[in-house]
């Protein structure tokens, strides 16, 4: 019987492996591209920075510790160095993709990190297993600029798994939806008319601005925003922006919103300011055929009326008059029932020559004559 070479025995006291078998062992090197593990064998396991993440330029003297133990998937027993490939990422993504199948069945919510942008969607990654979320289920809202996303961890749950067709697909955007639609129940259960709440401006537009109250959206329409005049509600507001608003009325879904606060009202103490007799002055506010309107203070205009601007005639305001100019006339009819004042420039050009004598008016000519 012949005695075995040293070497002989040395190989036989090494275990055996083959392609595809599942190996343990400890880390004895790092390099920033690969890691060498001693796994039992007669020759080294190596895993490259490829066979052991997604992940492009990862330095792996970052991830692993010498002396960690790990488990790994051999891809060749001979690289053609006499080292073993292993695969790290493989394994893990087989582990990754039972998680997934679970998660799928229970319908349960992930969290994992994405791991790059598409034109089409977002890849998440969950225990090396790759995960697709189409654009169209990113969020539930048009984005077409996706890579705010990029590097973030987001929930989602699996509505596709098909690994063989590798077809994993997540969904974000009913998550969103169910979460907004817990969040509109209470919002609607919880307010009423006349709340006064604070929201945030989440969309201006020409006619208004949308606020963000919690749960759900509220209109807060150009003519509401103020007791005075907006001429712009995009200059009035900006999007982020807290805002303090009362309800004005809930109509199924919708709620409409205001800032003309009450106790802010200009007509509550109108009567004391502008009563008849009063001179004061004002701003031209907008002009038609028949008079000017002009801004005594915000939230309140009277009329001059054409007649009443000159004792000369004129055919319309705007051939004396322009909108932004600073008026002085006299208060001669106040009325707080129908918020209706009614000014004169005449009045005054009267008064300054009272002392002159006037033309006769149609109606006294009148009288003189019978």
């Amino acid at each position: 019987m012949s005695e075995q070479s040293f070497e002989q025995m040395l190989e036989e006291s090494f275990k055996t492996i083959r392609n595809g078998e599942v190996v343990e062992g400890t880390v004895i090197d790092v390099k920033p591209d690969e890691i060498v593990l001693n796994i039992g064998y007669k020759s080294d396991g190596i895993i490259t920075r490829n066979e052991y993440t997604n992940e492009s330029n990862v330095d792996l003297t970052t991830l692993v510790e010498v002396g960690s133990a790990m488990e790994a998937k051999v891809l060749k027993v001979n690289d053609g160095d006499g080292q073993v490939l292993l695969t790290y990422k493989r394994l893990a993504a087989e582990k990754g993709n039972k998680r997934l199948e679970e998660a799928f069945e229970n319908q349960e919510v992930l969290k994992a990190k994405v791991v790059q942008v598409l034109n089409g969607g977002l890849i998440v990654v969950v225990d090396e297993a790759r995960v697709f979320i189409p654009s169209s289920l990113v969020s539930d809202v048009y984005e077409k600029d996706l890579t705010k996303y990029d590097g973030q961890e987001i929930e989602f749950v699996i509505t596709e798994f098909n690994p063989r067709r590798r077809r994993i697909i997540g969904d974000r955007k009913q998550l969103l939806l169910a979460k907004k639609e817990e969040l509109r129940k209470a919002l609607f259960e919880k307010i009423k008319i006349g709340d006064i709440i604070e929201g945030t401006v989440k969309n201006v537009t020409d006619f208004g601005a949308f606020i963000d109250l919690g749960g759900a959206d509220g209109l807060l329409h150009i003519s509401e925003m103020s007791w005075g005049r907006v001429e712009s509600p995009k200059k009035a507001f900006k999007v982020g922006e807290v805002v303090r608003v009362f309800i004005k009325d809930i109509r199924d879904t919708k709620i409409a919103l205001s800032r003309k606060f009450p106790e802010d009202n200009p007509w509550n103490d109108a009567a004391d300011k502008f009563g008849v007799g009063t001179i004061i002055k004002g701003k031209v506010a907008r002009m038609t055929d028949f008079g000017a309107f002009v801004e005594l203070a915000p939230g309140i205009d009277a009329l001059l009326h054409v007649s009443q601007i000159s004792r000369e005639h004129i055919e319309k305001p705007s051939d004396v008059l322009k909108a932004g100019q600073e008026i002085e006339a006299k208060i001669v009819d106040f009325n707080e029932a129908d918020k209706k004042i009614s000014l004169s420039m005449k009045a005054l050009i009267t008064d300054d020559n009272s002392a002159k004598p006037e033309e006769d008016t149609p109606a006294q000519a009148e009288s003189e004559n019978e």
